[in-house]
């Protein structure tokens, strides 16, 4: 007799099967692999859903190509996306040199445009040199020259 009061008659208690019936669905495995060593990837399993996204980011900038995978349980798994690391690397250095080239364009054209304001402010100080030397030259010399000495002045004479 077992020590259950209930049934006393019952001798042995039913136990479970040994196989494991807990699905486990909260699990994220990331699959790194690299074109230097194809036939070792890299593993990782985490139960956090940001944690499996970070460490498939840090893969895909280290040049691997990642998969990420939900459990489903029972030994199942589930793709969620896939992420090619050396196309993102390919795409960030275009477009890191895309970035360059216009950055230099717009320092040739800021080039450009401060040298043209520099010849136009030396160009407008040039016409006022030479206008003002015009107006010297013609304040120097009267335009014609006098030879009439009777005539020193006309207001108020005879």
């Amino acid at each position: 007799m077992n020590r259950n009061n209930k049934h006393p008659g019952r001798t042995h208690r039913r136990k479970a099967s040994a196989t494991d019936r807990t699905q486990n669905r909260s699990g994220y495995r990331v699959t790194g692999s690299w074109d230097q060593r194809p036939d070792r990837p890299a593993i990782r399993a985490t139960p956090d859903r940001k944690a499996a996204r970070r460490i498939a980011r840090q893969m895909a900038d280290d040049g691997a190509y990642v998969i990420v995978e939900e459990h489903l349980g029972h030994s199942a798994w589930r793709t969620l996306y896939e992420l090619d690391g050396p196309a993102l690397l390919a795409e960030r250095a275009a477009a890191e040199q895309a970035a360059a080239d216009a950055a230099e364009r717009a320092r040739v054209f800021e080039q450009h445009q401060a040298a043209r304001a520099e010849a136009d402010r030396l160009g407008r100080a040039r016409r006022a040199a030479d206008v003002a030397r015009y107006a010297r030259d013609l304040m120097a010399a009267p335009p014609n020259t006098r030879t009439d000495r009777r005539a020193r002045h006309t207001a108020g004479g005879r």
